[in-house]
């Protein structure tokens, strides 16, 4: 996402944990001909958000792009899952998008514009078993961001707020979550590589949509829950498991991010590249709406210049 936005030529601010990311992340914004200021922060922190973009703010000028990004997880059953490791995901991953969206309105509110972007998920709408923290964090961002959505067309304010509901993605944090799984935690299948959901994030900066949905996965797991919640139920409940897991065993020593960041820079891809794709109908679909609309306008001329012929006969 950050290479994706310093193609556009935007100077960034970025918010993590990890210094040696943020780092790298920095740099690769730099090469790009761009400025960037990274600020070690935990999200989970209201008064550090606050900092770092008082932070941003002062150093490369007025925010008008907040995105909500941050997330942690642990993969496992709800009944093993200890309090303190729920709350934590939780408040990573719900809060953190909170206070991230009230800061970024602390300062679009009275300039009366800005966009904030909340990274979603399919599983917004169909949770899966494993993820209850995850997936109760990603539903808490959505009912959240309709409300806050309200407001903001109450006060008439010009800012934009919107939510990219993404699918599976190949990135590094089936590596580093925690996890009380017997085998390797993975994305469900099909999955999809980061650049996918870098293009649709910049997207919805562009446009005014309510929302995105990215990837054939989320748009099929939404619509179904729609019509079909209690099958997916039972569906999920059988397949759910091993769906969530490679066939090898969780490492013995394996460390996990859910309290403090790892060390190093783990990069934007995860382990799951041979698998990914780097393509979304949807993506594309958007990206070329224009002929779309007039592809579909032509053929339904077509089907009724037809039928009209037909009626003659």
């Amino acid at each position: 996402m950050v290479r994706a936005f310093a193609r556009e030529g935007a100077d960034i601010g970025l918010i993590a944990r990890g210094a040696d990311g943020l780092k790298a992340a920095r740099r690769e914004v730099e090469e790009a001909g761009c400025k960037a200021v990274d600020v070690v922060t935990d999200v989970a922190d209201p008064n550090q958000v606050e900092a770092a973009a008082e932070r941003i703010e002062r150093e490369l000028g007025p925010i008008s792009i907040w995105v909500n990004n941050a997330m942690t997880t642990i993969f496992s059953r709800f009944v093993d899952i200890e309090p303190e490791e729920f709350r934590r995901a939780t408040e990573v991953t719900y809060l953190g998008a909170v206070y991230g969206t009230m800061s970024a309105l602390k300062r679009m509110w009275p300039r009366n514009r800005g966009t904030i972007v909340q990274v979603g998920s399919a599983l917004a709408y169909r949770s899966i078993p494993l993820q209850s923290a995850y997936c109760g964090a990603k539903h808490a961002i959505a009912g959240f961001t309709d409300s806050i959505r309200c407001e903001i067309l109450h006060e008439k304010k010009n800012i934009h707020i919107t939510m990219v509901q993404l699918p599976a993605m190949n990135t590094p944090q089936f590596n580093w979550c925690r996890s009380n799984l017997p085998r390797h935690p993975q994305p469900v299948p099909p999955i999809f590589e980061p650049e996918v959901a870098a293009e649709a994030i910049v997207r919805a900066t562009r446009e005014r949509r309510r929302e995105w949905y990215v990837g054939g996965p989320t748009v099929e797991a939404i619509w179904a829950n729609k019509f079909f919640p209690g099958l997916l139920d039972r569906y999920l409940g059988a397949t759910g498991y091993d769906s969530q897991q490679t066939s090898e065993p969780v490492s013995p020593d394996r460390r996990d991010n859910l309290f403090k960041p790892l060390p190093g820079d783990a990069g934007a891809h995860g382990i799951f590249t041979s698998r990914a794709s780097d393509t979304s109908v949807e993506t594309w679909a958007a990206r070329n709406r224009g002929w779309l609309s007039l592809a579909t306008l032509s053929v339904a001329s077509i089907a009724l210049g037809l039928f009209l012929a037909g009626t003659d006969r």
